[in-house]
């Protein structure tokens, strides 16, 4: 019988250059925090630092560029689950307004945080899947 778990991955220059990237799965496995080559190591070294390289399959992380796109993303993601509830709310029930922001405000900060280190794994993923700034070998950044 055979064992359950999988052999290490060795990646080796010539299977990193004639890899296929599928952004789908990249961008599955940057939400779950985890590298976007292997699905193996972990992305994440802090809640929003990407570590330097995969611990599994040795991928660097150094050139990616997520910036402040994964908190416009989250902003826009939350205010469009909330905009609408705090509308409807707002319009069939008109709660007093210290209610509403002691409901609003804390959901608001949970749901932001919650969805901020998913969202910079996907943006990541995406990027590697992509070959964007340094992830391409065939033409590195200066």
């Amino acid at each position: 019988m055979e064992s359950l778990s999988a052999a290490p991955k060795i990646w080796t220059s010539d299977s990193v250059s004639a890899e296929k990237r599928d952004v789908w799965t990249a961008m599955k496995r940057g939400f779950r925090g985890r590298c976007p080559r292997c699905g193996e190591g972990k992305l994440f070294r802090a809640f929003l630092k990407v570590d330097n390289h995969c611990s599994a399959c040795g991928l660097d992380f150094t050139p990616h560029r997520a910036d402040d796109l994964p908190a416009y993303l989250v902003i826009v993601i939350v205010g469009h689950l909330l905009v609408p509830v705090i509308l409807w709310i707002e319009t069939d029930y008109s709660p007093p307004v210290w209610l509403q922001l002691s409901i609003y405000l804390p959901f608001t900060v949970v749901a932001s945080l919650l969805l901020l280190q998913p969202v910079k794994g996907v943006v990541v993923g995406m990027q590697w899947a992509l070959r964007m700034h340094g992830f391409d070998e065939q033409n590195p950044e200066p």
